[in-house]
């Protein structure tokens, strides 16, 4: 039986995980536990999680101001939205089952190099973007590939590995790289939300219900922060905040252990 409570705190939850996957991502570290929360075994959470990406994504879009600045970066993602589209397709159909321990323990390290070069080299992150770069090339091509094979899969910390790979490889911008990002992902939720909602495997009111709350705080965070004269330094402090408590996840299981 379906309760007022838990959908309200679908919307707040999902507000709030609106916000972040704006700004940095990783979101889904709070929607996941919140589908599960209220009954959801992990698969149909997964399946879930989709329609509040969807709107997300959707609501940041609309959001942001139609100028040609805007307009340049959606040009520059055309050539990685290919790659993206193939592997968030290909990871949504995957069978295969990654090992828990395996997926926590990987993810738990990047996010830690991560981590390390955001606080101890930080001019890395915050560069202006370099117009006279090469970024069409087959080394970017299969990155992607890669990333939208994990974005499709799980969805969980894509936004900060796009984040990681457009400043770190790309050598973009933090705030242009976001606006990237908001593109792309709307671009790779379609087919993933596409075959999870043809499986049947979507609880639709729990899902719209995120969805308000993630469409709303996508709203808030496109407008006020990603537009904001100082957002790349903002955008570099919630990322080093998300990571942190990614990496504290990530390790949860294994330090509860040692306690």
């Amino acid at each position: 039986m379906i309760e007022w409570p838990q959908l309200i705190v679908l919307v707040i939850g999902g507000f709030a995980a609106g916000v972040i996957n704006t700004v940095a991502g990783n979101g889904s570290a709070i929607t996941l536990p919140l589908l599960m929360w209220v009954g959801l075994d992990p698969n149909t959470a997964n399946a879930t999680n989709r329609v509040g990406a969807i709107f997300q994504t959707s609501s940041a879009m609309a959001s942001l101001p139609k100028s040609k600045r805007v307009k340049y970066l959606f040009r520059e993602s055309y050539f990685i939205i290919p790659p993206i589209i193939i592997g968030s397709a290909t990871g949504a159909w995957l069978a295969v089952d990654i090992p828990e321990d395996l997926m926590r323990i990987s993810i738990g390290i990047i996010m830690i190099f991560l981590l390390i070069t955001i606080l101890f080299n930080p001019k890395k992150w915050l560069i202006q973007t370099d117009g006279s770069k090469n970024r069409k090339n087959i080394k970017t091509w299969f990155t992607f590939l890669g990333l939208g094979l994990y974005g499709g899969f799980i969805q969980m910390g894509f936004g900060i590995f796009f984040l990681s790979l457009a400043v770190l490889m790309a050598k973009y911008a933090l705030r242009d790289g976001n606006i990237m990002k908001l593109f792309t992902a709307f671009i790779m939720t379609i087919p993933a939300f596409i075959i999870f909602a043809w499986s049947g495997s979507i609880a639709w009111t729990y899902g719209l219900s995120l969805a308000l709350g993630t469409s709303l705080g996508a709203w808030v965070g496109t407008k006020k922060i990603i537009q904001h004269p100082k957002a790349n330094a903002i955008t570099r402090k919630v990322l080093i905040g998300v990571i942190l408590i990614a990496i504290i996840k990530m390790f949860q299981p294994y330090l509860i252990q040692l306690l």
